[in-house]
């Protein structure tokens, strides 16, 4: 358990559960990103920005919603919420 929020599987969440789960994470994190430890009201820093992203290998709209409910893809597990720009080097960098 993480901020006091039961994980659940992203992959049978729909939308709406989605978006409440994210939202639950903003609270818990108390706004903070659970990767760079920032704001998410704001962008993220340029430690992060500063990082090359090979947007063809992320869906066209990746960057369409700000913040996004970062899972685990081997488990399918929430983990947190994350700017958008973060989990592309989450994704890209790290495999997560």
């Amino acid at each position: 358990m993480k901020n006091n929020i039961v994980p659940k599987n992203y992959n049978a969440l729909n939308y709406r559960e989605r978006r409440e789960m994210r939202e639950a994470y903003i609270k818990a994190q108390k706004g903070m990103c659970m990767y760079c430890g920032e704001p998410l009201s704001s962008p993220p820093p340029q430690r992060i920005a500063d990082k090359p992203i090979n947007w063809d290998a992320f869906p066209a709209n990746f960057l369409m919603h700000p913040v996004h409910l970062q899972h685990n893809h081997a488990t399918g597990m929430t983990e947190g919420a994350v700017h958008a720009y973060c989990n592309a080097v989450m994704w890209q960098y790290e495999g997560r």
